[in-house]
């Protein structure tokens, strides 16, 4: 089968820089990364044909002479891997990238398996996270709150202090790896021998392993347990807004350090209050003579009761705005308002003497609708709405 050229599968010119090159390898990684496309041969084929690219590119000896002889003027094995696996690209090119501040993939797929060993410390794994969902009341979130939680999760093992290991023993070297934490497989082919590094199974990397299981958490370092764990709720949270609580995860295996706790806010339903951002509203429902006479009336707002006039004549769909009364801006200065919309109450079982002080009222003038234009109406409905 006969190779593309190497400057066609990155998309570059012939005079492309180093950083271009760079650049057009890192896009397409990125695109065709096994990770990104789980069981597509044909992905992972191109993914291989980009590295092998850029190796040659990338070396200005090598690129000499791909642009006077081709594919001929390399030696297939020995100028350029032909990659079997995607390990033997990261081996490859972690050189290759060493003298740049890591791997171009760092950003992406996180630290390298080499930082990730240099980072572990025993032969404890990480703890996973957990994550709870608070319910707050709109008071609650307006003024802020202190909450105490108790979770059930794995907990430290007294017993063995976390370790795993019986009292009185420790570890040993992994008989598996023999103490280096990798798995070495050496395979061989017509274009020459490639090692396949994997991270020892049995001691997950740290080259040792418990002489001797605790009999409390037979090895485990870890229990079922709980822990009662308090929080502050800033003031202005909202739903789906996400406090993280460091090490307050499930304990890790074995001495390996703790998950984190993930607190999610759900917002309550109010009783009498909808939430629009850091506003709240608020439908005030007022009889006919209110409306037409004007009264002073107590509303509730989050932080107790306000006291508001109702002028004379108020239609209903006013809107009453009272500055500051609504929720804190988040970790910002300022708080949003109550808006009060006025809407008025028709009663339904009127008795005959109210039906007739009714009909009594409706020969009066004032009493009869005033014609009014068609596009004010329809605005005033839609200022009404949220």
């Amino acid at each position: 089968m006969n190779k593309r050229d190497y400057y066609e599968i990155l998309g570059v010119s012939k005079d492309a820089s180093l950083d271009e090159i760079k650049s057009a390898y890192r896009k397409l990684a990125m695109k065709y990364h096994p990770d990104r496309n789980p069981g597509d041969k044909e992905a992972e084929e191109k993914f291989k044909e980009a590295a092998e690219a850029y190796e040659v590119l990338s070396d200005p000896d090598k690129r000499r002479r791909y642009d006077q002889f081709g594919h001929s003027g390399l030696r297939s094995g020995y100028d350029y891997h032909s990659y079997s696996t995607i390990e033997d690209i990261f081996s490859a090119f972690s050189d290759i990238f060493s003298g740049f501040g890591g791997s171009i993939f760092d950003d992406f797929w996180g630290p390298s398996r080499s930082e990730r060993r240099a980072r572990h410390t025993g032969v404890g794994e990480p703890g996973s996270d957990l994550k709870i969902r608070l319910a707050l009341t709109l008071e609650e979130i307006a003024s802020g709150v202190e909450k105490t939680i108790k979770i059930k999760k794995y907990v430290k093992c007294e017993e063995c202090d976390g370790s795993g290991a019986k009292r009185g023993s420790g570890y040993r070297a992994c008989p598996t790896c023999g103490g280096s934490g990798e798995i070495r497989q050496v395979s061989r082919s017509f274009f020459g021998q490639f090692i396949n590094i994997t991270p020892c199974s049995t001691c997950n990397g740290s080259g040792r392993v418990i002489s001797a299981p605790c009999p409390n958490c037979h090895g485990e370092g870890r229990v079922n347990g709980e822990e009662t764990v308090s929080v502050r709720i800033p003031p202005g949270v909202e739903n789906g807004n996400y406090i993280p609580i460091r090490g307050k995860g499930n304990a890790g295996r074995r001495g390996g350090s703790s998950g984190d706790l993930i607190i999610v806010i759900e917002q309550k339903k109010h009783e009498y209050f909808e939430r629009h951002n850091d506003d709240v509203y608020y439908e005030l429902l007022l009889s006919f003579p209110e409306l037409v006479l004007g009264t002073k009336i107590e509303v509730p707002t989050l932080y107790g009761k306000e006291q508001i006039k109702i002028d004379p004549g108020t239609q209903p769909g006013t809107k009453i705005k009272l500055p500051g009364k609504g929720i804190p801006h988040l970790n910002q200065y300022g708080i949003g308002d109550q808006i009060i919309i006025v809407n008025v109450y028709i009663p339904t079982n009127l008795n005959h003497k109210e039906k007739a002080i009714i009909k009594e009222l409706l020969q009066s003038e004032n009493f009869k609708p005033k014609n009014s234009k068609t596009k004010d109406f329809f605005s005033k409905i839609k200022n009404s709405f949220f």
